[in-house]
């Protein structure tokens, strides 16, 4: 399901970055000389394209076999990130140009702590970048009804009432002074997969910046 959906969140990150710091499409590295952080980088589906884009990339999970399977993948690659087991708090005192946290706020036990561990981390002046599934009765049908009923995603993976409306997300972020600068829907249909719309109905992206 991931490896489905990434190129989508890829596609709207490229977009987010190049408004940001004012890049075009044809930037071959829109992130170099620039540091970036992936909360939750699980195997480092995210982590390996933002060095690709140029950044100086660290990735933290929760999982240390996660952490394990990524550092493999990426020296495999000839990759250079720094991975780390643990939560947001191993990077406490460091800032980043770049902070993504993708599918990850919905786990957390503590989502008001987990932002202000994220909004530590964001360098002045940068721009961070979270995606979840929004709490409606269509994210409890797909996403756990469908996908986990039929094996797509492992069952118990997710707890609907975990799930963040954009309005929660986006005064959790504006309680750190973060601003919100545009919030987009992720869509599915069977005939496209996934893709971005106007509907947050099933999942969103947030960009938010200081100020």
């Amino acid at each position: 399901m991931l490896h489905r959906l990434n190129p989508v969140r890829l596609a709207y990150l490229r977009e987010a970055i190049d408004t940001h710091w004012g890049g075009t499409a044809t930037d071959f590295a829109p992130l170099k000389g620039r540091s970036a952080l992936d909360v939750g980088c699980g195997a480092g589906l995210l982590a390996e394209p933002l060095v690709r884009l140029g950044a100086t990339v660290t990735g933290v999970d929760a999982a240390p076999e996660n952490i394990a399977a990524a550092a493999v993948h990426a020296a495999a690659g000839g990759l250079s990130i720094d991975y780390r087991a643990g939560g947001v708090e191993a990077v406490a005192g460091e800032t980043f140009d770049f902070v993504a946290s993708m599918e990850v706020i919905e786990h957390v036990a503590d989502p008001a702590r987990f932002v202000r561990g994220l909004a530590g981390a964001l360098a002045p002046g940068g721009l961070m970048v979270l995606s979840t599934p929004n709490r409606t009765p269509l994210s409890r049908l797909a996403m756990i009804t469908v996908a986990e009923g039929v094996g797509a995603i492992p069952r118990g993976t997710h707890d609907w009432d975990r799930f963040l409306t954009p309005d929660e997300l986006t005064v959790l972020l504006q309680s750190e002074g973060l601003s919100v600068r545009e919030v987009r829907g992720l869509v599915f249909t069977p005939s496209r997969g996934f893709a971005l719309g106007t509907s947050t109905a099933l999942d969103y992206l947030v960009t938010a910046t200081w100020g």
